[in-house]
């Protein structure tokens, strides 16, 4: 009888040791359960961090608390690695807002949800325009600010060739602390291919004897064009004008070549100032760009609309008249410009 009596005894003994484990199981899961769902407690509103590529989860943990949250770096660094996902953190720019909880703060490194930021380059800008643009722009590293035209050109990987028009107009999303030479060499490779992709689909028979050639020209037609409905016809005078060896006599080239010198007041002794881009004083397309022209204005220089115009004069709401002579031409600048019937 002792003897049963006692093995009973520890029966119950291992049952309730069994008991008090699997109770303790539940407990921890259960307390971790609600720390993973729990909201962090964060030093401000939002909390920023940068991953750069490279970075140890254990680095991260505590990069998160460096930043604001208010956590245990061996708390969030055990999760990370309990979780099995540590090793897919991927590298950026991540912001947290109140509310966040440690199952959102991983979910969202190893879904890549960075916080981006975004520029605006606009149609018409000249390079000096795009380099103001990106020097405001919230959150992003300037490597370039100190660096010639020549050296920022060699630093995106085209040493050699002018900056003017080689930029694509558009808006650029980017990872926060990113470089400004990061978003240049996007805006260079999307001119480059848009550039390329039209100059195939050129229109047979055009005075342009390259897809430079078409950038020059689709940059005076952007410039030029103040309707899109005119576009297409704004080229077609300047093809015309091309094809018959006519001064293309465009005051956005004028401009351009008096620089920063200009006070938005043209006169008649600018267009007879001598430079490279004045087209009242030397024949044929200016020696570069003069601005950064839109897809539109690319398809447009390629694609000319078939006209005979050779004048086209602003009407001042936006859109152009356009004439065959000399002698209607000057009738429309009477009546648009100097208010003549």
């Amino acid at each position: 009888m002792p003897a049963k009596s006692s093995g009973s005894r520890l029966l119950r003994l291992f049952g309730a040791l069994a008991f008090a484990a699997v109770a303790g199981v539940l407990v921890v899961a259960a307390a971790v359960a609600w720390w993973l769902n729990r909201p962090l407690d964060l030093a401000a509103a939002s909390v920023e961090l940068s991953i750069e590529p490279g970075t140890s989860p254990r680095e991260v943990a505590r990069g998160w608390v460096d930043a604001g949250v208010q956590s245990s770096p061996r708390l969030l660094y055990e999760w990370f690695r309990w979780s099995g996902q540590a090793r897919r953190i991927r590298a950026g720019s991540y912001e947290i807002e109140t509310g966040a909880t440690p199952r959102t703060l991983l979910e969202k490194m190893v879904q890549g949800d960075e916080a981006l930021e975004a520029v605006r380059l606009i149609e018409g800008w000249t390079f000096r325009q795009f380099r103001q643009a990106l020097a405001r722009a919230p959150h992003l590293k300037q490597l370039s600010a100190g660096m010639t035209e020549a050296e920022l050109m060699a630093a995106i990987g085209a040493p050699g060739q002018g900056a003017e028009g080689r930029f694509f107009p558009d808006t650029y999303l980017y990872s926060r602390g990113v470089s400004d030479l990061t978003v240049l060499k996007r805006a260079h490779r999307a001119m480059s291919e848009r550039l390329a992709a039209v100059w195939a689909e050129r229109a047979e028979g055009l005075p342009l004897r390259s897809a430079d050639e078409a950038l020059i020209l689709a940059s005076i037609v952007e410039k030029e064009t103040g309707a899109e409905a005119d576009r297409a016809q704004i080229a077609g005078v300047f093809v015309n004008r091309l094809r018959i060896g006519m001064l293309l006599q465009t005051d956005p080239t004028v401009i351009y070549g008096l620089g920063e010198g200009f006070d938005g007041n043209l006169r008649k002794r600018d267009l007879q100032q001598d430079t490279p881009w004045n087209t009242y004083t030397r024949a044929g397309l200016p020696p570069t760009p003069i601005a950064m022209p839109g897809l539109a204005a690319l398809r447009a220089a390629v694609r000319p609309q078939g006209t005979r115009a050779l004048y086209f004069v602003a009407r001042g709401d936006g859109s152009s008249a356009f004439s065959q002579t000399l002698e209607d031409h000057n009738r429309a600048v009477n009546r648009y410009q100097r208010g003549g019937r």
